[in-house]
């Protein structure tokens, strides 16, 4: 693949972007102005991390000048021991003064997992729509959901721009636990080396075996005890969560495509979403009360919600085994990852499960996305 020097490569993409807005409706066009927009505020608030560092100690805020010196050593270590892109990338600051730097809205007919997609130029189709203003996804899956729609609005930490732009640091994530931390930074960066037009789950599920396995060798080589032992708690809680999901999301799957009529679909529905409810008051009591995965149940369930978790899911198993076959090479592993992403569709899906089975094996979700724009439970 060609690549461009990064001032034209980002002079590129926006040139790109504005000749669809032009040939597009009204609708697009405000999409486009706000996302072209919206990104370039991001970029225009960043700065050198050396210089976000010395304005933290100038300020006595310790712990910004802390959390920024332990992610300049995570993203060392990304390009040094992992093989991921030695770029401009999470090398500079940016200070953004909400919580999230977008928020996607994600859409399905209320009797069915599959995705609504929509396409644009280089990133392909792709199963969500960020906005960098909350009002405004609210907005448009309010319209979504007067069209028929179930909806969800995920407030997204970090996203990534495919290697089109040094994407920086931000505050949304960069005071999260360091396994945290490292992980989101190796998944960002992980779409850099592989990207699959029109394949959500496969992008998705590369970047997670890659940052599951890069986390763990951080962790174990540069990471405290302390660092290593609240990251295995919290991973766990992860996984029983996102096991949880991906079997509510099958059951589902299973009642649509059962023959009961539309009446006894919507009942099962409303018995699926109680039962996952009560499960998670079971985890929650498990855990101790704890409360991480609260903002989840924060909005009306939705079939949106468990069809978005299971993109980062499907594939996983397949990569990892991917890397152990690879002898733990990253190099070898990357080059392996291309060349099935390069296969035909059919051809990539039969070489995927050929490694390993799908972490589901109920309707595999196919659109494109751009990295790290859907949620991560």
């Amino acid at each position: 693949m060609i690549r461009w020097p990064a001032r034209r490569r980002r002079a590129g993409i926006v040139a790109i972007l504005a000749c669809g807005a032009l040939a597009a409706g009204c609708d697009t066009v405000g999409y486009y102005y706000q996302s072209i927009g919206g990104h370039l505020g991001v970029m225009a608030s960043a700065r050198p991390i050396d210089d976000a560092i010395a304005t933290a100690n100038g300020a006595n805020d310790a712990r910004l000048a802390q959390r920024l010196e332990l992610a300049r050593r995570i993203r060392d270590y990304a390009s040094r021991e992992l093989k991921l892109p030695d770029n401009g990338s999470y090398r500079r600051y940016a200070n953004l003064h909400r919580p999230y730097v977008v928020w996607s809205v994600f859409a399905t007919p209320e009797l069915s997992m599959d995705l609504r997609k929509w396409c644009f130029p280089i990133v392909g189709c792709i199963s969500y729509r960020g906005y960098y203003d909350q009002n405004d996804a609210e907005l448009y899956a309010r319209g979504l959901r007067g069209d028929g729609f179930e909806t969800y609005v995920a407030g997204i930490p970090a996203y990534s721009t495919l290697g089109y732009f040094d994407d920086p640091l931000l505050n949304t994530f960069v005071y999260q636990p360091e396994g945290e931390l490292a992980r989101l930074i190796f998944h960002e960066l992980a779409h850099q080396v592989v990207y699959v037009r029109n394949d959500t789950a496969f992008n998705e599920s590369f970047a997670t075996a890659v940052e599951a396995a890069g986390v763990e060798r951080w962790l174990a080589q540069e990471g405290s005890a302390d660092a290593r032992a609240s990251y295995r708690i919290y991973d766990g809680r992860r996984r029983q969560f996102r096991a949880m999901l991906l079997d509510t999301r099958d059951k589902l799957v299973k009642l649509y495509q059962s023959r009961q009529d539309d009446a006894a679909k919507r009942q099962g529905k409303a018995r699926i979403f109680d039962e996952l409810r009560a499960e998670y008051g079971a985890l929650k009591a498990e855990w101790g009360g704890y409360t991480g995965y609260d903002r989840w149940f924060d909005q009306p369930l939705t079939n949106a919600h468990l069809a978005a978790v299971a993109t980062y899911q499907q594939w996983v198993p397949a990569f990892t085994a991917l890397l152990a076959q690879s002898g733990g090479d990253w190099d070898r592993f990357y080059a392996e990852a291309r060349r099935i992403g390069d296969l035909a569709p059919p051809e990539r899906d039969a070489a995927l499960r050929k490694l390993a089975p799908p972490a589901t094996e109920v309707t595999p979700l196919t659109a494109g996305q751009a990295g790290g724009a859907a949620p991560k439970p």
